[in-house]
Parts: C-alpha cells; structure tokens; sequence
C-alpha cells in the first residue's frame, strides 16, 4: 500500500513517534483568543499539530519530543497572556470530567452572582440618574440623543417624581460622586476580569472581547470622572458635562447575565460525556476470603470475582463465571433491548443488571474498561476542531482590530457630519461618543468561536448515546460528505459467525436426528463450518453420541461410526466415491448454492439421508440500512474475499447493487482508491482487524467495535452496535450537524454585519434611528447564547 504524509484531509499527518498532550488552557472568551493561543502553537517548534478548543478550555498538541516538551509548550501558551498547566498524569477520564464539572458550577455560580448583585446596581444607577438627565434637558444628551434613554425618561420621571419626591431634591453633586462610587466599585468586583484581562492582552500585542468592552466601558466611564470631578474641562470646550455612569454599569450587567446564560447552555453541551462519567458505581460486591464483601470500585483487582445482583449496575468489565441474566447495555450500544448473559460471556461496567444473579470475574479495570476509554474518546472528539472551523479562526484573527478601527472612524464620521450640519462642538461629541462606544459594544467575537465547537460537542454526545463514537470534529464534518460506501461482507453486512441455514432430511428421517448425526461426526472435525452444526445442535438441546472409526478426508468431508450407523458427511464427491445417489437432491443443492450456501450432502449406511446447508447469513438489519443509505443518494459497494456466486448472493440479497469477489486486504485497498480516483468520497465499514489497511485508506473509516475495544485505531468511527443502521445514523447525524455548524456561522457573522453598521448610525440618514450602548451591550450579550441555544437543538435529534 502506498503511504502518504498527507491526511484524509490534506493536513499534515502526525507521526507515528509525536506524542499528544491536552493542556489545560484559562482565560479564553472568544474566538479572537482561542485563534492568537492556535497560531502561536501553530508556528512553535516541535509542534506537528495543534488544536486549540474554546469550550473545552484546552489545547491538544501533538509534538516532536525531541524538539520541545509539554513544560515548553504551556510555556509558549502562558506566553500570549493566558493560563496554561501541565496536565495531571495520574487523572483518570472520571477524575478529570469531575474536575471541569466543578470549574464549570463554579465559574457559572460567579457569574450569576455578579449579574445579579450589577444588575441591581444598574438599576439604581439609572433611577439615580434620572434628576441628573432632568437637569441637562438642555444638553445633547437631556435632549435625548440617545432613543433608549429618551423612552426611559419620558416613562420613568412622571412615576419617580410621584413616588420619590426627595431623588429630585438631592443636589446634583452628591448624586454625581454616589453614582461614581457605585460604578466604580462595579467595575472593580463585578467586571474585573474584562479590564484585567483587556490588560493582559494589550501587554501582550493583541486584543480580544475583552478589549472591546474595557475600551467601550471605559471610556464612557473616563468621560463622567472628568465631567463630575473636573466640568469645566468640558465647558470651556462647548461640552456638556453629562455622565453616563449608569450605561457602564448596565453594560456590565447585561453582559454578565449573557455571560451566566452562555455558561449554563455551554455546560448542556457536555451531559451526555458528564452522564457517562457518573455511571460508575462507587462500590464492587467482591469475593474475599469466601466471604462477599463491598470494596470500594478503585481496590477491586484483577482475576476477582465480582457478585451481581438483580438490577445492579455491573461495577467493572468481566467475564461470567457462573449464572445467567439479561443485561441492559443500552448506555454502550443505544440498543435497548436487553442482551443474554451466560457463563463465558463478556460483561461491561456500568451497564444494568436486569433480571438474574451471577458472578463474574473482573478483568479490564481503570483507564482500560470500556467505559473510561468511550469517556476518554469522547473528550478527545470534542476538544479537535472540524475544518470548517478555520473561516471562524480567519476572521477572528483581524476581528478586534476592525472593529476598533471602525468605532475611531465612526466617532470621526459623526463629529465631521454634525459640524457640517452646524450642530454645536457638545451636541457633535455626545453623538459621536455614544455611537462609538455602541459600536465597540455589539462586536462580539464570542458567538463565533462557539458556532464550531458547540455543535461538536453536543452531536459527540449524542452519538455516543446512539452507539456511535466519533472521533473528533473532522470525522464529523467528513461523513457528512461520503458519496460512495464500501462495506467489507463478513461480519459487516453479514453476522461473521457461520450457521445453519436449512435441513432437508429425506424420507422417514426425523429433522432433530439429521442434525444430531451430522453434529456427533463434525465434533471431531477441524473445519471451520463444524463448529457451526455442532452449536446450533446444542443450542436445540441435542445429545451428541459418541463417533468412533472418525476418518477426516481433506476436500472431501469426514465419515464415522454413530450408534452403530456409518454417517457420512460431504460434498457432492465424496457422496460419489462412496456410490451414493444425489440425483434427487440436486435441485436442492443448486438453490442453496446459488443462495451463497454451503451445501452438504449426508448419508446413513450408504443411502441419502439429507442435505444440511451452513452459511453466514445477513445480519438483518443489513437490507434496511442499506435501502436507507441508497434513499440518501450513497453509493453501496460491496467488498469480499469469497467468490464471486457467494458474493452475488449475498449482495442481491442485501440489496447491493455491486459486489467487488476474491479480493484480499491490498485488493481492497486498491478498489478504495480506484473509487477516489473518480473523485468520490468514499467510506469503508468493516471491522478493523482484516480491513484496517482499507479503513485506513478510506476518506472516512467505519469499524464496528467487539463491544470492548472502542478505540479501533484505523477508524474515524467506532460503531458499538453490530449492524449497519449505525453508519446510517452517523451520516445524517453529522449532516445534521453540518447544517447547524453552517446557521451558527451564518447567524454569528450576520449578527455583526448587521448589528455593527446599525450600532454606527447607518440607520439613521433614513430613518432617524440609533442605537444605545446599552441596547448594543444586551444584543451582545445574548448573541453567543442564541448560538450555543442553535447547537443545544442537536440534544433531541432523532435518526429517522
């Protein structure tokens, strides 16, 4: 097989000696930082690939050892004005979602509070200000400049002039200096973080949210210091001395309360992951001693045997030793029908005990049980960025910058406008002031650096409670752009195991008498369909007799002694070589064979006794999703290493229109990219074990997992459910997805498109209208909410 450095996509590929590291990265608000922290990664040396995620509030680094180290890369991080630590290496996949679950409470539990308390602080403000905008009705700004602040006025004064007599008796001074006070100790408590991380960011050359909102605030802020402590600055210059303390400290609130509510949503966006995190009991019934004793879950070791209950929650993976019982494994399969546990079986933590009791012994603990490995993949998937992500990042990246730029030029354009019409030098500032203040406000870089990777995280989720895990957000985006589908036949389209399909006992032969002979001579048989006959007996409840004189005749079948009868058992060859007539049985053998079975023929002392049909039949889910993935425009191929009668027969009845025969793991390869050749995007569903070398070479790798190993290396997408209605699911999921992706990024660069020239006055020459900082501040603030409100939308899709 051809090997490339390029992946699927024509990224660099990683290789095979880099070694990952998530670094936990604090401080990032919007896409402007999440895109300054990715280019910096971006350009440090030994670093293959970087991905740095604004939900998750990491940086996933693959990096050359022998040029640098995760010490330097969170230093190269700390580097651009945010937080960076070494990850924790003893923290499991639980330890560590339990650890963000808690960062997560907490910074929305802050965050609500500070709205709050500023909230009530806004509103005082603004009560407080209304004698002080009584007062300077003469100003620009008591005329009313601002259309909000008009309507507040014009409602508010009647009701507080009757309820609050004495507000109008307070001298202007005192109000001025108490609103002072109050906004002062807001932006000190409640807003800090916007100013100190604005500073961090400007020491560092680079500007995001933050800025836009510290310079917005600020300087409205600045401007009533000077005109409460220092008017005649402004008077001497033909400028009101108005003050505007009660816009800064609204500004904050609303932001803060968008703030609030975007934390809530973002922590939506990762239940199903915090669901699987907590299905782990905390507590095993192990054996110790001959004694059951509850351990806890980390002292349970390998080799002991665990006691289950009915409706207990399998505490570890295991293997049954004894008993039986139905256990629900819908959390790892999304199939919720109960599945069949007896001796031999495997089980897996965290899945339901239903009905009966039994015993197992544990093995896979810790990092290696299937449930730390799904939550780990999933953690994985959700902190990789899809690359539909960089038009985001491109943006973002010049995002801050402009608009500072375009709040300079508007101020500038309003104060030329405004003279030219021959408005006074106050009445020009105040205008100009305020639309720039609105502009720096109704920026917001957040919403786009959550229209990716919100949508990421909630469909991850949901696809793992689909049964289905995909791996990252490149996967995702790819599968919503797979064309063609090729499916390996064993164990994919069909079950993998060989079984019996049809007994034709002949004339005077009871059915259950056929089987049981052919069963007692194929028991000391090697071939790989005996196996089969000898199962499906025992699963009928059948009571194998002795073989004696077993003869075993290569190509041919095998013959032996049952209850003193000779049972033979074969091909049409070894029937023929024993002067055994098939003639009225070829009818028969022909139908089975054209139907893609193994025909046998047996007889009993020379003398017909029946034909006994062995196959591996279609898993019956099959023809279904493939209608389904036809009515989805798809392509289906189908690959096998059989020939080419047994391929026909299982494509016609799968309903596959073309079955590629007799090709081995490089003639699947290469029909894979003969198909890319055609320029098709092609998806391989297999295994992953015989065809990791075809998954690998695919677009998009499917593999449907043993339901203990998740983490089929080939493949893009573990299916836990063993049938093809997966692949189905996953495709119109990631579709979905795609969509949502698509309206998040529409909606977040429309929002500033539009909000932004409205914010400047581009309005206003038609229809009069401007907008108020603090209307700016609340369409900013709830900007980012409606996006990840869009993404949350996802948690009740549905695959048809």
């Amino acid at each position: 097989m051809a090997t490339s450095n390029l992946t699927r996509t024509g990224t660099p590929r990683i290789a095979a000696d880099a070694e990952k590291v998530v670094i936990p990265v604090s401080g990032m608000t919007c896409a402007a930082c999440q895109s300054r922290v990715q280019r910096t990664l971006d350009k440090a040396p030994g670093v293959v690939d970087a991905s740095v995620n604004l939900m998750m509030g990491s940086a996933t680094v693959a990096f050359d050892p022998s040029a640098t180290t995760p010490r330097a890369l969170v230093e190269t991080i700390r580097s651009t004005g945010y937080g960076a630590e070494l990850p924790i290496d003893d923290q499991s996949a639980f330890e560590e979602q339990e650890a963000r679950d808690r960062a997560q409470d907490e910074e929305f539990q802050d965050l609500r509070r500070k709205a709050i308390v500023s909230g009530i602080g806004g509103a005082v403000a603004m009560v407080a200000s209304m004698p002080l905008m009584a007062a300077a009705s003469h100003t620009a700004r008591g005329a009313a400049a601002d259309p909000f602040m008009r309507w507040v006025m014009t409602s508010l004064t009647p009701v507080l002039r009757a309820t609050l007599p004495g507000l109008y008796a307070i001298p202007a001074d005192l109000l001025s200096y108490g609103l002072l006070a109050l906004t002062l100790a807001t932006m000190a408590w409640a807003g800090r973080h916007f100013y100190t991380r604005a500073w961090m960011s400007f020491r560092h050359h680079s500007a995001d949210m933050n800025t836009l909102i510290a310079v917005g605030t600020g300087a409205a802020f600045l401007y009533s210091v000077i005109a409460t402590v220092a008017p005649g600055v402004f008077v001497a210059h033909g400028i009101a001395p108005d003050v505007y303390y009660e816009a800064v400290v609204i500004i904050i609130a609303l932001i803060l309360t968008g703030n609030a509510f975007e934390a809530k949503a973002k922590r939506q966006t990762a239940t199903a992951l915090r669901v699987l995190a907590k299905l782990q009991p905390k507590t095993a019934r192990v054996v110790r001693n001959d004694l059951e004793v509850d351990v806890p879950i980390d002292q349970v070791r390998r080799g002991d045997i665990v006691v289950v209950r009915p409706g207990e929650r399998i505490p570890v993976d295991g293997e049954v030793v004894s008993g039986q019982s139905a256990v629900d494994e819908s959390m790892l399969t999304g199939e919720s029908l109960p599945v069949a546990k007896h001796a031999g079986d495997r089980v897996i933590g965290a899945t339901i005990n239903s009905t009966g009791a039994f015993r197992y012994q544990a093995t896979t603990l810790g990092t290696d049980s299937v449930l730390a490995q799904i939550v780990k993949l999933m953690r994985d998937a959700q902190g990789t960025r899809a690359p539909i992500q960089k038009l985001a990042d491109r943006v973002s990246s010049i995002f801050v910058p402009t608009v500072m730029s375009i709040a300079i030029a508007t101020f500038v354009a309003w104060f030329v406008a405004l003279h030219i019409s021959g408005a006074i030098g106050g009445a020009a500032v105040v205008h100009a002031f305020a639309a720039a203040v609105a502009v720096l406000i109704i920026a917001c870089p957040c919403a786009m650096g959550l229209a990716v990777p919100t949508a990421v995280m909630v469909s991850s989720g949901k696809g793992a409670e689909m049964g289905i895990l995909i791996k990252g957000g490149e996967a995702l985006q790819r599968a919503g752009d797979v064309t063609t589908v090729v499916l390996d036949k064993t164990g994919t389209v069909t079950e993998g195991k060989a079984t019996v399909t049809d007994l034709i006992p002949a004339a005077g032969i009871v059915r259950e008498d056929l089987l049981r002979y052919v069963a007692s001579v194929e028991r000391l048989s090697e071939h790989p369909l005996a196996d089969a006959i000898v199962r499906v007996a025992k699963e009928q409840g059948l009571t194998l007799s002795t073989a004696e004189d077993f003869r075993s005749l290569t190509g041919r079948g095998a013959i032996a002694t049952i209850d003193g009868h000779t049972v033979a058992v074969g091909n049409e060859a070894l029937m023929n070589e024993l002067g055994v007539d098939v003639a009225s049985y070829g009818v028969d053998a022909s139908r089975l064979s054209a139907e893609g079975k193994t025909a046998l023929y047996v007889a009993l002392d020379s003398r017909m006794a029946g034909l006994i049909a062995v196959a591996d039949p279609v898993r019956p889910s099959s023809r279904a999703a493939i209608d389904e993935l036809r009515a989805m425009g798809l392509d289906v191929v189908m690959l096998t290493g059989d020939n080419q009668r047994t391929a026909e027969a299982v494509a016609r009845e799968a309903g596959i229109d073309r079955a590629v025969a007799g090709v081995l793991p490089d003639g699947k390869v290469a029909e894979i990219a003969r198909l890319q050749a055609e320029g098709r995007v092609v998806a391989m569903v297999g295994d992953g074990i015989n065809d990791g070398a075809a998954i690998a070479r695919s677009d998009l790798g499917f593999a449907i997992a043993t339901g203990t190993d998740v983490a089929v290396e080939a493949a893009d997408v573990a299916l836990m459910r063993g049938d093809l209605m997966g692949v189905v699911q996953a495709i119109k999921l990631s579709r979905r997805t795609m969509r949502t992706m698509k309206q998040n990024l529409f909606w977040a660069f429309i929002y500033n498109v539009v909000g932004i020239p409205i914010a400047a006055g581009a309005l206003y020459p038609a229809f009069g209208i401007l907008l108020s900082p603090i209307l700016a501040s609340a369409a900013m603030a709830f900007s980012s909410v409606s996006v990840v409100s869009n993404s949350l939308r996802l948690r009740s899709y549905h695959a048809a």
